[in-house]
């Protein structure tokens, strides 16, 4: 779809891009043309994967714990002494845990919303006010979750998920001045190492529930994400598009 050189030049920031989703869309930029910085908690998973990503171009990486503004002002700083500027970030890093509501304990609920909402913010407003505003150009992409009709089995997750489309909303519109385009990508059930922390009874027939009777991909989402990320969506802003293979409009997941 894309020319090989598409995002040549360009300089590409991916929270969570040392495994699963964020590994995949960080390999697709760098397939493109981009310069890639990979983010996340632990150095020995971006160590070994900036070393297999780096066979396609150049990849660098920065430990960053998303839930810690100090930890994100050193992302920022990391990119400006490589770069200097900064095109795209895409903000993927996120966690959560299978719970009916009346069993999250409120350090559980804390730790979600803190990861999911509060540190999507931190990275936005921080790397945003480090380079998009001043430089009058910038493009974030938020991959959140299927929240279409709520989240059951994991109501913190999905409070925090929507917020998060919502800040997306507001963000495009306030700023648009800025020529910044804000999106998210909300991907349905993608197989892919997220999958492994859930246990097998919730796992089994997960597919019949969706419509094409398949799980997504990290390369779904990860061509999705650089097609909003491209100059083909160059008049898409505030959108979530929804990656789901049609699960969000029928199919029940979570059993009452």
């Amino acid at each position: 779809m894309f020319q090989k050189d598409i995002f040549k030049g360009q300089k590409v920031v991916v929270t969570g891009g040392g495994s699963g989703i964020g590994y995949t869309t960080a390999k697709h930029f760098l397939q493109y043309g981009a310069e890639v910085l990979i983010a996340s908690r632990k150095e020995e998973k971006l160590i070994k994967a900036q070393t297999e990503l780096q066979e396609f171009g150049v990849c660098e990486y920065q430990v960053c714990d998303i839930r810690e503004v100090e930890s994100v002002e050193l992302l920022a700083e990391k990119v400006k002494s490589l770069w200097g500027s900064l095109d795209i970030l895409i903000n993927n890093a996120g966690g959560q845990f299978p719970s009916r509501a009346e069993d999250i304990k409120i350090k559980g609920w804390n730790a979600v919303i803190n990861n999911n909402l509060n540190g999507t913010w931190y990275v936005s407003q921080i790397l945003a006010k480090a380079f998009f505003i001043p430089q009058k150009s910038g493009n974030i992409i938020n991959i959140i979750a299927n929240v279409f009709r709520g989240f059951p089995g994991m109501a913190h997750t999905g409070a925090a998920r929507a917020g998060v489309d919502n800040l997306t909303k507001s963000l495009a519109v306030e700023w648009s001045p800025y020529q910044i385009r804000v999106n998210a990508v909300a991907p349905g059930i993608i197989k892919s190492t997220g999958l492994e922390q859930y246990p097998d009874e919730i796992l089994k027939g997960l597919s019949d529930q969706i419509p094409l009777k398949t799980l997504g991909s990290t390369e779904d989402v990860a061509n999705l994400t650089t097609f909003l990320a491209s100059p083909m969506a160059k008049f898409i802003t505030g959108e979530t598009v929804y990656l789901d293979g049609g699960q969000r409009l029928w199919g029940d997941v979570f059993k009452v």
